[in-house]
């Protein structure tokens, strides 16, 4: 091949190529101009768009703040739930040595995984420290308490007949007085979560389908009063894509400055809750604090605005749109 042919055959792929950068470079212009120029309307009419923003927000906020209270019941539940436990209240005349005996023959048993023994002795002591009535206690001739065994089962604590079949075999030994199973109230609790977990799903289907209409109105709205404009251009020749960008970013902005509302209201609302929690956690011993959204919930309620603000001005466009052709 001769040097001539070779730039007769390269000729075509730098136009080509040229003729693309210039296409890419004319569509992002395109959407920078409707970016910028819909941000503008959005300043234009302030009060009207920061209303409609606020009430994207508020519907944003309302299951993200529920699911994040959900989020620290089932943290505190888990530390509970790994607690769960059978308690074994020996017989008065039980001693230590033989309740320790028991204990340890307990170990064996392949449902259970551990026996902790509290002694009689140890059992008045945390009692006179926690109830307040020391003095009292101390005139006792002798302690009431019996020795008592925590045992922590193997077992599925969702199985309950397996776990009943293990209280009925505990309470059959001569050396248990009674047993007491401290799950059921957990488990309630579970249940009454997964309640709640199926409220919100339902609790957030209603709400985003509340912010897709108001963006769709507020977006039809918009289209209604540009509907000159709209004409004009499209005697022109501009298309529909061209026409509809600066309303799906008007959706954009309307998703992310709701998703910003929300974020703010849910953090002040964390911060407001966070020293009565911490007082309260603190009279039970415990160092809970609450969780906040972090970083990865943050952007998943900003995504979550960004999406609903495109579709809903998505639909809107699409449908409004088609109705509007020029005399």
């Amino acid at each position: 091949m001769t040097p001539a042919n070779r730039k007769k055959n390269t000729r075509p792929d730098k136009t080509f190529k040229s003729e693309l950068k210039r296409r890419f470079d004319m569509w992002l212009l395109q959407h920078a101009q409707a970016f910028i120029f819909s941000l503008g309307q959005y300043i234009k009419y302030p009060i009207s768009n920061i209303l409609t923003t606020a009430v994207i927000g508020i519907s944003l906020a309302l299951p993200a703040s529920f699911y994040l209270l959900l989020d620290n019941v089932r943290y505190v539940s888990s530390s509970w739930d790994g607690s769960v436990q059978i308690t074994l209240f020996l017989q008065t005349d039980v001693d230590e040595t033989r309740a320790a005996e028991f204990a340890n023959t307990l170990s064996s048993n392949n449902n259970i995984n551990e026996t902790v023994l509290i002694k009689r002795a140890d059992a008045l002591a945390e009692y006179q420290k926690l109830s307040g009535f020391a003095e009292a206690l101390n005139t006792l001739d002798e302690n009431p308490l019996p020795n008592v065994v925590l045992v922590k089962p193997t077992l599925d604590s969702a199985d309950e007949a397996e776990t009943e079949a293990l209280i009925k075999e505990l309470e059959a030994m001569p050396e248990v007085d009674t047993a007491q199973y401290d799950s059921r109230w957990l488990k309630r609790l579970l249940y009454l979560l997964d309640i709640v977990n199926r409220l919100i799903v339902i609790l957030s289907t209603l709400l985003a389908i509340a912010v897709l209409l108001i963006i769709g109105n507020t977006i039809r709205l918009s289209i209604h009063n540009r509907r000159s404009e709209i004409e004009i251009t499209k005697l022109f020749g501009g298309t529909d894509s061209f026409i509809q960008r600066p309303f799906l970013y008007s959706g954009l902005w309307y998703g992310v400055f709701g998703g910003i509302i929300a974020w703010l209201l849910i953090t002040i609302s964390m911060q407001m809750l966070h020293g009565p929690v911490k007082q309260l956690a603190n009279l039970y011993a415990s160092d809970f604090q609450l969780i906040g959204l972090g970083f990865g919930n943050s952007v998943i309620l900003l995504a979550s605005g960004i999406a609903l603000g495109l579709i809903g001005s998505w639909i809107a466009v699409k449908r409004h749109l088609r109705a509007i052709e020029p005399v």
